[in-house]
């Protein structure tokens, strides 16, 4: 019986403590939506802007722009197909 009670105490205690860490469990981005919001903007823009500047400094995609729109097009069209083919 005094079994049963230490157990029913320390349950009680787990309890207490799992209800006042609540607020730590939940997600970090739920807890800071803003944050991860503008930090993920940062890192799109940036890795863009990275990608643009690196084609810049190839002088065929520099001097042939086409080469670049049919290259993008290509991979959009096979991502697609992809896409299609895995769903």
């Amino acid at each position: 019986m005094k079994e049963a009670l230490q157990l029913d105490a320390l349950e009680d205690e787990i309890n207490k403590i799992s209800e006042t860490s609540r607020k730590f469990r939940d997600s970090t981005f739920a807890r800071f939506p803003i944050l991860f919001t503008l930090l993920t903007t940062v890192g799109v823009v940036a890795t863009l802007y990275g990608f643009e500047k690196v084609i810049d400094r190839i002088d065929l995609f520099h001097r042939y722009p086409e080469i670049l729109v049919v290259i993008g097009m290509t991979l959009l069209a096979v991502t697609g197909k992809l896409y299609k083919k895995l769903s």
